[in-house]
């Protein structure tokens, strides 16, 4: 969506309201192909496995008594993981896609659909090509109805008729898009369960980036961040998803995307001004190698039911 949308990332591109979709129908066509290069080639003899990484946000009705915001937050989560993970898993995009986008796409008069669409065959192909889920996850949306008028330049982002909204009371130590909201994650890691049979999950991102750099290398609000959303993955644990590992993200500050070396996210502090790049400890090392040691919490009377 940043690289075809809206030209933010690279290749810069800004095909609005159709290029991120077909770069999606590329990206779930080649994926199958891959899979299933491996399976007939190297499976037998390596037994090793092939999936896919995909990174979301929750969504939270804003008011769960509300059948229209309870279907907005449904959209936004079909718009973001259910766009790639509904072909591999169920074999076609989400319903809920299909219809928004199609419903748009002919109030523009265009005689198709800006969604792609699968044919039998490839539908057939595409479902069931991962043997585990990747999840990257970073934070939470409440999210209500909100109507684009179809006059409006098409786009991605108008196509799910919903707006998203934050509570100010949520910690905001990273951007300005990143709120420290772990309760989210277990109801996503459930509604994976519920949506897509089950499937062996590998959490590969999960952390949290400052903003203003501590001199002391005092990340508190990274130690508070990583213990919320552990604990909540431990949760979904006893709630029979089958979570298998779990990534911090990340070990080292680094590049991140159209952010540079502003934005850090690393356990280790880089002096990125250094033409040695020397690497310091923040305070979560600590605390994260203590949760590696036990593989858990060292103190079981910090987890909270």
């Amino acid at each position: 969506e940043k690289g075809y949308e809206t030209g933010e990332h690279a290749p810069g591109l800004k095909l609005g309201g159709c290029g991120a979709y077909k770069a999606a129908h590329h990206i779930i066509k080649t994926h199958a192909k891959v899979w299933h290069s491996y399976n007939n080639t190297w499976r037998r003899e390596q037994r090793g496995m092939v999936g896919i990484s995909l990174t979301t946000a929750w969504g939270e009705p804003v008011d769960p008594h509300s059948q229209t915001d309870r279907d907005a937050a449904e959209r936004y989560i079909q718009f973001h993981l259910g766009w790639f993970a509904n072909p591999i898993y169920r074999g076609d995009y989400p319903e809920v896609m299909k219809n928004y986008v199609g419903r748009k796409s002919a109030q523009q008069g265009l005689g198709t659909s800006r969604l792609p669409t699968f044919s039998v065959q490839e539908k057939t192909y595409i479902k069931g090509t991962s043997d585990f889920l990747g999840i990257g996850h970073f934070t939470t949306r409440y999210v209500l109805q909100k109507n684009f008028p179809f006059l409006q330049v098409s786009s991605y982002h108008t196509d799910h008729d919903l707006a998203e909204l934050v509570d100010p009371n949520w910690p905001a130590p990273g951007p300005k898009w990143l709120y420290s909201v772990p309760w989210g994650f277990r109801r996503l890691l459930n509604f994976i369960k519920t949506q897509y049979g089950n499937p062996l999950i590998y959490v590969t991102e999960n952390g949290v980036s400052e903003t203003v750099q501590c001199p002391q290398l005092c990340d508190e609000w990274r130690i508070q961040y990583l213990k919320g959303y552990i604990n909540e993955i431990l949760k979904a644990l006893n709630d029979g998803v089958n979570v298998k590992g779990y990534t911090a993200w990340s070990l080292l500050d680094k590049f991140e995307w159209n952010k540079g070396f502003s934005e850090r996210f690393g356990l280790y502090h880089i002096d990125f001004k250094n033409k040695n790049k020397p690497r310091y400890p923040k305070a979560s090392v600590d605390y994260y190698k203590k949760i590696i040691s036990a593989n858990g919490f060292p103190n079981p009377r910090e987890v909270m039911s």
